[in-house]
């Protein structure tokens, strides 16, 4: 069956799947803030759309429509600079390692740790940077995105349809 653009929803899923296998570090994404200090050296893995590194477009990468989704290596001893995101929430989700998150708002700062599995949502208009303080590379996922979802429905002939939701 073709959607309203001619392609089948096996073509459709097929560009809207990422593999890890097909992915690869990109170095290059932040390297003009490496380039300043070595500190800020660290690495981006594509999922869904660019992020806000500034890549314009990756081809290897999943159209973003309402989030990106990228995978970032933070090596030991190095950091992400202090930034603002004024549209969009961030996400920091820790797969291995540790970080220190620092935010600043109206003169007003914070830090935290996260270690494995932990997460922190930073909201629009809050500066935040990060940290690797330990001997060991950090590996998160982060993303980037808007507004809550429409809540899910289900098909018409699935027992879940007929509950209504409170």
């Amino acid at each position: 069956m073709m959607d309203g653009s001619g392609n089948s929803l096996a073509s459709l899923m097929g560009k809207r799947t990422a593999r890890h296998a097909t992915r690869t570090y990109d170095w290059d994404a932040l390297k003009f803030q490496a380039d300043l200090d070595p500190k800020y050296r660290r690495a981006q893995l594509r999922y869904v759309g660019t992020g806000g590194t500034g890549v314009g477009s990756d081809d290897n990468a999943v159209p973003a429509e309402h989030f990106t989704f990228s995978t970032m290596l933070l090596p030991a001893g190095c950091e992400g600079p202090s930034h603002v995101h004024t549209d969009v929430e961030e996400v920091f989700f820790m797969i291995r390692g540790r970080i220190r998150l620092f935010f600043e708002r109206a003169g007003e700062t914070f830090e935290t740790e996260l270690g494995e599995r932990d997460l922190c949502s930073v909201p629009p208009g809050v500066y935040r940077g990060l940290r690797n303080d330990t001997d060991e590379d950090a590996l998160m996922c982060v993303m980037l995105g808007t507004a809550k979802p429409v809540t899910p429905t289900y098909p018409p002939d699935h027992p879940l349809a007929k509950i209504k939701r409170t």
